[in-house]
């Protein structure tokens, strides 16, 4: 059995909601990014209890199953944006989700869209513009290794991105580094 938990989207994440796991004593074996799977069904009380220390923690035990695949959409995206070094979009995002999610695209691009209240795209996209302001307040990479380590076609699609999304070019955003950066789980049109 599963059980999943909203805005689990980093390692760091995964290793407080280990922490609550085993003062609760629940019943897991193994813990990933917005799931946990458990080795035997919880009791009622143990599962109110999980979702009040969650709630305490900025977490959300999802009950519903839609809301569960699109956190394990998020999670994808998450994981391809920022889980590696560079961004690899050798196949198409809609292919992956399928092949992730055991899902119709069109079906996934639907609910993710009616519960987010924006596209699976757009959610890629303010990823990896997140991805590129955290790059870019590093300083130590030029923004042609940035886009290239994104997964765009050129500096200039970066560009375009870039300011439709934050209002400033990226170099500009660069020089004030006032516009910081916001946590994954926050990010949403």
């Amino acid at each position: 059995m599963e059980i999943y938990i909203k805005n689990m989207v980093c390692d760091r994440c995964i290793l407080v909601v280990k922490e609550k796991l085993d003062q609760l004593q629940f019943p897991y074996d193994h813990i990933e990014l917005g799931e946990v799977h458990l080795t035997k069904q919880p009791t009622a009380q143990q599962l109110q209890a999980l979702k009040q220390e969650l709630h305490s923690l900025g977490f959300e035990l999802l009950d519903d199953k839609k809301r569960a695949t699109v956190e394990k959409i998020k999670k994808t995206i998450i994981q391809l944006v920022h889980g590696s070094d560079e961004v690899k979009m050798t196949k198409k995002l809609s292919v992956l989700l399928q092949q992730q999610l055991q899902q119709d695209y069109q079906s996934l691009s639907l609910l993710f869209s009616s519960i987010e209240g924006i596209t699976i795209e757009k959610y890629l996209i303010l990823q990896r513009i997140e991805r590129a302001k955290e790059l870019l307040m590093y300083d130590e990479l030029s923004l042609g290794e940035i886009a290239s380590k994104l997964g765009y076609s050129s500096v200039q699609y970066l560009s375009s991105q870039f300011k439709k999304v934050i209002g400033l070019t990226p170099s500009h955003f660069k020089q004030i580094k006032e516009n910081k950066r916001r946590p994954l789980d926050k990010v949403s049109g």
